[in-house]
């Protein structure tokens, strides 16, 4: 681990240490670059106890994954951390500068944004405590675990049309339209082909397991559910710099190139901020390709703004 003096001038600064941020790290920290991983310790994926379709680690706890990557990292002795809420990151100079909350401002030539997003779920009683548990957003996550069982997808617009079409492939599923959108008749077919079953009673509350309480009383029992969230971003840390943004049917999100670089000369993001949909592989995949641009840009770019 190294250790950081007043004014120093780092080669990066990543903002967020989780899957992403862990990985973009791993790739300047083994090109020997002094490198600070900033993070506030908030997982977006803290509510599932395992993770599943990451290779090498599939049904590993989640949160072994990240500890034993930040283990790993933390061998390399060009490698800081800090725990810590990061409150700005501005230009200054041919770098940035970076504030934590209560601690002095680090600086660097370049940022890395690793931020992630935080779920903003559907208004439905005893949602929010079962997500992650036995309500979920992604099937290639944690369909499989449902073993071909009765599976219910809580509409949040017109996009869960999509989630209901995936998921027969996991199990018998059920849609509740729960007023949030109305399959016209293309889709009603395509559903029906499919093998979906539609409910279009208002959603009440979620009990039990995954049991779905309707506004007529009925209490419809499954195994599993899967709805889509909208997101928010961690920081407004990209807006603050000037990056473009890009938006989606799920939320905003940081705009990239192929390989992770923002439109700010020297601000790169990777992970869930920077993509509509993802997972821990597509985190770790995401931070290993800015990890590489970073480094290669300090080669090949003069300066970062």
């Amino acid at each position: 681990m190294s250790t950081i003096t007043r004014g120093m001038m780092l080669d990066a600064i990543i903002i967020g240490g989780s899957y992403a941020g862990l990985s973009a790290a791993m790739q300047l920290a083994r090109a020997r670059r002094q490198v600070l991983v900033i993070d506030g310790g908030q997982r977006r994926n803290r509510f599932v106890e395992y993770s599943h379709g990451f290779l090498g680690q599939d049904g590993k706890k989640a949160s072994a994954i990240a500890s034993e990557g930040k283990a790993q990292l933390m061998a390399y002795k060009t490698v800081s951390w800090v725990e810590g809420q990061a409150i700005s990151a501005l230009p200054q100079g041919e770098g940035f500068a970076v504030a934590v909350e209560g601690q002095a401002s680090y600086h660097a030539r370049r940022l890395i944004l690793a931020t992630g997003v935080s779920d903003q779920l559907p208004a439905i009683e005893g949602l929010a405590e079962r997500w992650g548990r036995s309500i979920f957003h992604c099937p290639y996550c944690h369909g499989y675990e449902i073993d071909n069982g009765r599976i219910g997808v809580l509409a949040s617009g017109p996009l869960s049309h999509h989630h209901a079409m995936m998921l027969p492939d996991w199990g018998q599923v059920t849609l509740f339209t729960n007023n949030c959108y109305e399959p016209d008749a293309e889709q009603l077919a395509a559903l029906h082909q499919r093998g979906v079953r539609i409910e279009a009673a208002s959603v009440r509350r979620i009990s039990g397991v995954a049991t779905v309480g309707l506004q007529d009383g009925r209490q419809l029992e499954m195994d599993g559910l899967f709805t889509l969230s909208t997101v928010r971003i961690n920081s407004p840390f990209a807006e603050q710099l000037g990056c473009e943004m890009t938006e989606g049917p799920m939320g905003t999100v940081i705009r990239t190139n192929e390989i992770k670089a923002t439109s700010v000369p020297g601000v790169f993001a990777c992970g869930d901020a920077a993509r509509m949909a993802g997972n821990v592989a597509m985190a770790v995949a995401d931070g290993a390709m800015a990890g590489v641009a970073a480094h290669q840009s300090m080669i090949f770019e003069a300066k970062a703004a």
